[in-house]
């Protein structure tokens, strides 16, 4: 199962961005958003499960980023963009995901190929 993701682009400091994930027809436990730039390790940003919709961030995006769904749709909204948001944002998603490995990448069979977020200063 390939994610589609989509969304990203180029924004001056401060502005907003907002990124889409989908698979069409599946549905997933969880589906959660990692970042990646350049010369650095892939990292946690955001989380939603499906059920019930508990949500999870990482404390660099808390109260600037906010995951949502919509049907087969995951959404990552992203304000008060910074320079150092500047990624490759994947979002993954599996069936079967459990809470306490939220956060790890291991835990998601089904990825995204990434969209670039690019914010200037």
């Amino acid at each position: 199962v390939q994610l589609q993701a989509s969304g990203g682009g180029l924004v001056q400091a401060g502005g907003s961005l907002r990124l889409s994930c989908t698979a069409p027809g599946r549905t997933f436990r969880r589906t959660t958003w990692f970042r990646q730039a350049p010369g650095k390790e892939r990292e946690f940003v955001a989380s939603i499960k499906w059920s019930g919709g508990f949500t999870a961030y990482a404390d660099s995006v808390k109260g600037r980023f906010t995951v949502s769904r919509d049907k087969n749709t995951v959404y990552l909204q992203m304000e008060m963009l910074r320079p150092e948001d500047t990624a490759v944002y994947y979002c993954a998603a599996d069936p079967s995901v459990i809470d306490s490995s939220v956060a790890s990448q291991t835990a998601y069979r089904y990825w995204g190929q990434g969209t670039q977020v690019t914010v200037s200063s």
